[in-house]
């Protein structure tokens, strides 16, 4: 039997991380991913590899404000914020989104 895959298409991955903050104080990237986990029962799976490169591009986009700080556990980790930029194209990412899953569904649903 296959094994099932978890695969994130290509420009979601701005959209998983990010969701979470609009309402929260800056957390870090370890915290955005159990939350991204534990919200889908672990269905989404986005890797270290992937997250910390997708971290620093938006970032240097000004879609997240990055800066050092303590975890509770006393720890130095970077802090991400989302940015008045970053809500603007969390925007857009959500109704991209929307699109795609509508486009999918219409060829699912097509007889």
């Amino acid at each position: 039997m296959a094994r099932s895959r978890n695969d994130i298409l290509q420009g979601t991955l701005a959209l998983l991380v990010s969701r979470p903050w609009p309402t929260a104080a800056a957390c870090t990237a370890t915290r955005s991913l159990r939350t991204s986990r534990r919200v889908s029962a672990d269905l989404l799976r986005v890797e270290e590899g992937s997250l910390y490169p997708g971290l620093h591009r938006m970032a240097q986009e000004g879609w997240l404000r990055a800066e050092w700080g303590v975890t509770e556990k006393n720890r130095q980790a970077r802090f991400y914020a989302i940015t008045r930029a970053g809500r603007t194209q969390l925007q857009r990412e959500e109704e991209s989104w929307a699109r795609l899953c509508s486009g999918v569904r219409r060829v699912l649903e097509y007889a």
